[in-house]
């Protein structure tokens, strides 16, 4: 959790609150590609890229 409060603190000290939303989204799909693997959601992982 202290990397989390330290990576708020960075966001805000240096008002880059427009990286939020982007590494949010690399974190979803990295989630997404870690759980899918070898199911059915696989296909939609490969039209994504």
């Amino acid at each position: 959790m202290d990397f989390l409060k330290d990576f708020w603190t960075f966001l805000k000290i240096r008002k880059k609150y427009w990286l939020a939303p982007m590494i949010v989204t690399l974190l979803l799909v990295a989630i997404l590609a870690i759980f899918g693997q070898g199911q059915t959601v696989a296909p939609f992982i490969y039209t994504i890229f």
